[in-house]
């Protein structure tokens, strides 16, 4: 770990004990043993296009504009062949869509160029994409790959410091001690229980605590009394 990342993680990385720690996901994986991507995908390219359009967007609303667009263009070439005003004719309903939609070409046209229409499996490589930061590079290798990495969203980042189990200020440190936080055992799927937890039980406004799993081993001050 460099001296950044030790910086990060400085103090304590949880507020619950390590047997909290494996409680907490065990009960999570009980609720829900199989977790994936609300993204609707086939292929890595799409996972990563639908990344992509996901930013300050809903699942819900990626996967209505996927649904038409996939049919038409599953590949890089595909892509690059609609062109820059036929992929915003088919994502003009999520916002941001004139930025994404140049982002998703130049993407697709390196990985045409570079990587012979494969998406790569290095973050290195991923966040050296156009529109491609760590988060959705966490997503492709955990998602796509199977790679034991977590996308810290504003529902994980919740989550987190809400329960106690990797409080910390910014993204970056929570990432970070959620991967030290976060039983081994538990790591390949940690990334979609979390943001499945925040998205339908710890909701931003009004938790649902009288229907978590985990409200014994959460330290939130103002849960919700079951």
């Amino acid at each position: 770990m460099n001296a950044t990342a030790r910086r990060a993680v400085a103090g304590p990385v949880s507020l619950l004990s390590e047997s909290e720690r494996r409680e907490l996901f065990r009960r999570l994986k009980r609720a829900n043993p199989a977790p994936t991507t609300e993204l609707e995908y086939r292929t890595p390219f799409e996972l990563l296009v639908a990344v992509i359009l996901s930013a300050q967007a809903t699942d819900r609303s990626v996967n209505r504009a996927t649904a038409e667009l996939f049919r038409i263009a599953r590949t890089p070439e595909a892509m690059l062949a609609l062109g820059l005003r036929g992929l915003k004719r088919h994502i003009k309903s999520i916002g941001l869509y004139n930025t994404k939609a140049a982002n998703i070409l130049k993407t697709s046209k390196v990985l045409a160029d570079r990587y012979a229409g494969e998406v790569p499996r290095t973050r290195e490589e991923l966040e050296a994409l156009p529109g491609v930061g760590r988060k959705t590079a966490n997503v492709i290798l955990n998602t796509a790959f199977g790679e034991s990495t977590i996308a810290v969203d504003t529902h994980i980042f919740r989550v987190a410091n809400r329960t106690g189990l990797a409080p910390g200020r910014h993204v970056r440190e929570v990432e970070d001690r959620l991967m030290q936080a976060v039983p081994r055992p538990y790591r390949r799927h940690a990334h979609h229980w979390l943001i499945l937890h925040g998205r339908y039980t710890c909701t931003a406004r009004v938790p649902h605590c009288e229907r978590c799993v985990i409200y014994d081993l959460c330290r939130y001050g103002d849960k919700v009394k079951k």
